[in-house]
Formats: structure tokens, C-alpha cells, sequence
């Protein structure tokens, strides 16, 4: 699925990097388009939502889960997941999509990632 705009309610999920330079890919996209701010890595910004990918695994996962509670306490939002981590980060999805587990229902993720969750 490719983001292209967003409805009202509607959350852009990116990955991003621990100082919040948003100057390349999903990041630098959700910096132009859907209010991402320079310098915030983590996060509610605009209508997106950046997750630090770049500072290595733990971190990731650790800022996953902290988003994962985010979007339950937040049922009146929509949050759609990009492939978070597996463009300039690195990962492929087989080892990331597993912080996932447990999102409630306002939260789509890539193909890729439900693939993997439902085995």
C-alpha cells in the first residue's frame, strides 16, 4: 500500500532516527507532507508518527511497544504502518514485524508485517 495523502483521523507511521533528520525516505516524506517535525524522532507529529529505526534493534523495538500502547489509548485514530525499518535502516521484515504483535484494531500494517504475525 502506498500513502499518498491522509484522511482526518488518519496517522502516517514512518521510521526515523535518533536526532529527527527526516531527509530521506518515509521520514523525509512525512517531514513534507504529513507534518513531521525536524529534530523530533519519536512520536506524535503532525499527522504522522516517527519510531527510531537507525539506533539499532533494541531501541526499535522498545519505541514499537511504546507506540503499540500509544495507538490503544487512541482509538479515535488510524494508524497506517509503512514497512518501518526496511528501507534505509536495513531490516527485513521477518525481524522486525514481530514488535507489532498486539496492535489493537486502528492500526494497519503492511502486508508484509501481517504475513508474518499470522504465520
Amino acid at each position: 500500500m502506498r500513502i499518498e495523502k491522509l484522511e482526518q483521523g488518519e496517522v502516517f507511521v514512518f521510521g526515523s532516527n535518533a536526532s529527527g533528520a527526516h531527509g530521506g525516505g518515509a521520514a523525509l516524506f512525512a517531514y513534507r507532507r504529513f507534518g513531521a517535525v525536524w529534530g523530533q524522532s519519536e512520536g506524535l507529529q503532525g499527522q504522522s508518527y516517527g519510531i527510531d529505526t537507525m539506533s539499532g534493534l533494541a531501541v526499535f523495538e522498545e519505541q514499537t511497544r511504546r507506540f503499540v500502547a500509544f495507538a490503544h489509548g487512541h482509538p479515535e485514530l488510524v494508524f497506517l504502518v509503512t514497512e518501518v525499518g526496511c528501507g534505509i535502516a536495513g531490516y527485513e521484515p521477518d525481524q522486525v514485524a514481530g514488535f507489532f504483535e498486539g496492535t489493537p484494531p486502528n492500526v494497519v500494517l503492511p502486508t508484509s508485517f501481517v504475513a508474518i504475525l499470522e504465520g
